[in-house]
């Protein structure tokens, strides 16, 4: 009998996110477990004098699955990503209980 690829969900933890964005204005970054019950809003970042450094911005968010959102306030502010990195670990993993 052939075993199961799969062996449950991990449980992930975020430390930082590191992207390469263009636009005007701030971009308002934040990170949400799927369903939104947890959040952690991150700083704002500026995108008015675009250079070669990627800035990392700092998290502390543990969650089975994790989304970034990023969005702007004002009309006329827009944005393009051109590449993220999240930095993110394996803590736990969820394994299925068998009576």
């Amino acid at each position: 009998m052939a075993k199961s690829q799969a062996s449950g969900e991990w449980e992930y933890h975020i430390v930082g996110v590191r992207h390469n964005v263009v636009g005007s204005g701030n971009l308002q970054l934040s990170v949400e477990s799927l369903r939104g019950v947890n959040s952690l809003n991150l700083l704002d970042l500026p995108m008015t004098n675009p250079n070669d450094y990627e800035p990392i911005r700092l998290a502390n968010f543990q969650s089975q699955r994790i989304r970034l959102i990023g969005q702007v306030d004002a009309s006329g502010e827009w944005f393009e990503i051109r590449r993220i990195v999240m930095y993110i670990k394996q803590v736990a993993i969820e394994r299925p209980i068998l009576s």
